[in-house]
């Protein structure tokens, strides 16, 4: 009978029938658990184990994430994947996880690792001939060191030998990609793949190699369109966090929702987002870091160096809410005027001394992309399952069905930030309902726990001197000028309907203005609130100077306030390129060129693609 072989789904409904929101369900199993299975029963049974696993998501967010919820979670889904693997088919969709890695091998080491506990947590598609059988990974390597190189090769023999299949996409394998297209294909898709000289094959970008990794996706899913295609950075990992899980916990069967979503509905290309450190740069976070910094050591102030901590309230933000963003509200969404306070790390009892030089230490996390006081917290609304009309794509949480490769990552060999928000409009502009947000989050973790750091970032240079981050700012300012731009044309109808050459001109140089006023604006503040931390931090009335134990952390503080002066200040070299004239002139040609050529380029691909078939 039902009850005998699916005993976790007997114990959910024996444990959770009389909640209302189950009743329904409720009836459906006291019919089938007196009953045989056979095939027939399966897609019922898919159904009530989404109901109870969803039940169950809403009741583990409430609760805290108690080991028994999470224990009962699993064996719902291995009960179903042992009913599965007993019918002569499973039609479900198989995955293919694309990683781009740049010299982050510990970072592809620790992503790959939550990926396997993942699969062996809820075991989809089963686990035969020693391998996961929905499941692969490709691994798309654009390093530069040769030993991270190898590195990553054997990261990806470890997993093959566990079960999960990786396939190594290097250098070369994608050079013997290229060498396949003609001459005159090569040069109809250099904006988009690249003139890289193979001699120095590496650093090409996240956008081109994602692109590259198009074309191998192409020869692996030939004619298979039951294989889901998911783009995923090295940084992040398969599982959510939340306030008492900051380093995360498997809350989420991500393949078994995802098959669902596409299984029901017209879904071309999925996006989820993150959770933890935030997705943007620091170039855009600076001003409300300051602010929650100035909060930190005002309330430090209040109190003396022997009072107890304070600071172990529940403090980080709610997923979704870009309270991280300094230009929040022209993404939509609302301004955050007070500052969030610092959730102290430490364990046990301790001081506000301890607390101070710890924070202190934390510092210079910030130049890495890590945000001490607005990280997001995964949350699970009642409409969790619900899929919402998508306007950004995250390019390190996406999925595409194989008749959405079309859409390749534009504007690839500018190396602007914000290559998923540009897409994500186009996307929007047109497939409308076909392109949509789930709150299927991944774990991001920017910096590495055994040294606080990145093992690499485009744009960041640190020196003896100092941290300097003026070629991701330059990224991001460009970047920022592309999209609103680019929103600025969709909203004309572009692509579809030709824009003049002089209208997408006067639009860059609009936009272009407006952002140059903004950021102006942007380092005004940030220059004033590290105005305020200096004298705060140097005032003789704080204990802090007064106390011997706390000598480390002024000078860390003074490091810090020393490179925020030298990425935002007056002198600062990203300012200096922003401003330089001759500068935005060639950058805003290099936009106008891009933006012209999109169309052209959208065919010289498609035709690509259906000579791959």
């Amino acid at each position: 009978m039902a009850s005998d072989k699916l005993q976790a789904l007997q114990r959910f409904f024996t444990q959770h029938a009389s909640h209302p929101s189950l009743h329904n369900a409720v009836e459906h199993w006291q019919k089938l658990s007196n009953t045989d299975l056979t095939s027939k029963h399966t897609t019922a049974l898919v159904e009530l184990t989404d109901t109870a696993s969803m039940y169950l998501e809403h009741q583990l967010h409430r609760s805290g994430y108690p080991d028994d919820l999470l224990d009962l979670h699993q064996q719902l889904f291995l009960e179903l994947e042992s009913l599965i693997a007993n019918q002569s088919i499973d039609d479900r969709h198989n995955f293919i996880i694309v990683i781009p890695v740049a010299d982050r091998p510990q970072h592809l080491q620790t992503c790959l690792d939550s990926l396997y506990t993942l699969c062996r947590r809820f075991n989809y598609g089963g686990f035969a001939q020693q391998k996961f059988q929905k499941i692969r990974v490709l691994i798309a390597d654009d390093s530069k060191d040769p030993d991270n190189r190898n590195l990553n090769r054997k990261i990806q023999q470890q997993f093959c030998q566990l079960g999960l299949e990786a396939i190594y996409f290097g250098q070369d394998e994608q050079l013997q990609q290229l060498d396949k297209l003609s001459d005159s294909q090569r040069e109809n898709l250099v904006r988009i793949l690249g003139d890289q000289p193979a001699t120095a094959f590496y650093h090409k970008g996240a956008s081109i190699t994602r692109n590259l990794s198009y074309l191998k996706l192409k020869q692996l899913i030939a004619g298979d369109s039951q294989t889901l295609i998911w783009f995923i950075d090295s940084d992040q990992e398969f599982r959510v966090n939340s306030h008492r899980h900051r380093d995360g916990i498997y809350a989420i069967n991500y393949f078994h929702r995802i098959d669902r979503i596409y299984a029901s509905t017209e879904t071309l290309v999925l996006t989820g987002k993150v959770v933890g450190d935030p997705p943007v740069s620091p170039a855009v976070m600076a001003a409300n870091f300051l602010q929650d910094v100035l909060g930190f050591v005002s309330d430090c102030a209040r109190l003396q160096p022997e009072h107890a901590c304070q600071f172990h309230q529940t403090a980080t933000t709610q997923g979704g809410d870009a309270a991280y963003h300094d230009m929040a509200d022209l993404f939509g969404f609302h301004d955050q005027q007070e500052y969030f306070r610092y959730s102290c790390r430490l364990q046990g009892e301790h001081d506000q001394v301890a607390c101070f030089n710890d924070f202190s230490q934390l510092l210079s996390h910030f130049f890495d992309g890590e945000h001490l006081t607005r990280q997001n917290v995964y949350t699970n609304p009642p409409a969790a399952m619900e899929l919402a009309p998508a306007r950004t794509l995250y390019t390190g949480n996406y999925l595409l069905s194989p008749q959405a490769l079309d859409y390749f990552i534009p504007f690839a060999t500018l190396k602007l930030r914000m290559a998923g928000p540009q897409l994500g409009r186009i996307l929007k502009s047109e497939l409308g309902s076909r392109f949509v947000s789930a709150n299927l989050p991944l774990l991001h973790k920017r910096t590495r726990d055994q040294t606080g750091e990145s093992e690499f970032r485009p744009g960041i240079d640190k020196g003896r001197t100092g941290i300097d981050i003026s070629g991701e700012f330059e990224r991001q300012f460009f970047g920022d000028i592309m999209l609103f731009s680019l929103q600025a044309l969709i909203e004309h109808g572009y692509p579809q309907q030709k824009i003049t050459d002089e209208r997408i001109a006067q639009i860059l140089i609009t936009t272009e203005s407006s952002m140059l006023d903004r950021y102006k604006q942007m380092q005004q503040e940030i220059m004033a609130k590290l105005e305020t931390l200096k004298q705060q931090i140097d005032n003789r009335d704080r204990w802090w100077l007064h106390c011997s134990s706390t000598t480390d952390a002024i000078e860390n503080i003074r490091q810090f306030i020393g490179n925020m002066a030298g990425n935002f200040g007056e002198g600062s070299p990203g300012y200096a390129m922003i401003r330089s004239i001759q500068h935005r002139q060639r950058r805003r040609q290099q936009i106008l060129q891009a933006l012209q050529s999109y169309t052209e380029d959208r065919e010289n691909w498609r035709q690509l693609l259906t000579q791959l078939l």
